[in-house]
């Protein structure tokens, strides 16, 4: 399966992931643990120019392999932006299912995660415009893989973890579509204004 996105390159699209990360999953304290990983450089930012799932998943087994390998001292987190493959969401929901099952395959179920990010996020029982979506909204498609002690870790840190979901829906709400978009909007120019590394690195 193809869903090319020729105008963005994964280093365009890899800049905005990372301003999306400043502005949004860190500005607006979307996720409260993610401020020290960044601040600490122990996420790895990488963008694929892979085009197809097949391909992707490659990607995802070489990125899988490099967190199972490296210390979290040194690596906390991966995001695995693919801006040129899944474009369409439901494509993206269905391919999280092969996944998992990589995962499943390399034994490291229990040990490492996927999570997922979306432009075109959309959570089961919920409308389109629906701002709670916005949570799981990144510039491009993303997948987020987490190693299962950093979540454990997270959780002993901040006994309310359940309360974060709820947290950044009425944060969302209260940005509304037009804040949304302008932060959107600033992502871009962000990511205008900056060049990724050269390798991907954190």
């Amino acid at each position: 399966m193809k869903d090319v996105s020729p105008a963005v390159s994964p280093e365009h699209a890899l800049a905005e992931v990372r301003a999306w990360v400043d502005r949004a999953v860190i500005g607006l304290n979307l996720c409260p643990f993610a401020k020290a990983v960044q601040v600490k450089r122990l996420i790895r930012y990488v963008a694929t120019e892979a085009t197809d799932t097949d391909a992707l998943r490659d990607v995802l087994v070489t990125e899988l392999e490099r967190l199972r390998d490296t210390d979290a001292s040194t690596l906390e987190t991966t995001l695995l932006v693919h801006p040129r493959v899944l474009q369409d969401f439901l494509d993206y929901n269905d391919f999280l299912d092969e996944a998992d099952a990589v995962v499943a395959a390399m034994g490291l179920d229990g040990v490492i995660q996927v999570a997922s990010f979306h432009p075109d996020y959309q959570f089961a029982g919920t409308a389109p415009d629906d701002m709670g979506n916005a949570t799981n909204r990144a510039p491009h498609p993303t997948l987020h893989l987490l190693r299962e002690t950093s979540i454990d870790r997270a959780v002993q840190a901040f006994p309310e973890a359940d309360a974060i979901y709820e947290t950044n829906i009425a944060t969302m709400e209260s940005l509304g579509a037009d804040g949304w978009a302008a932060l959107r909007r600033q992502c871009r120019e962000d990511a205008g204004r900056n060049t990724a590394d050269d390798d991907g690195g954190a």
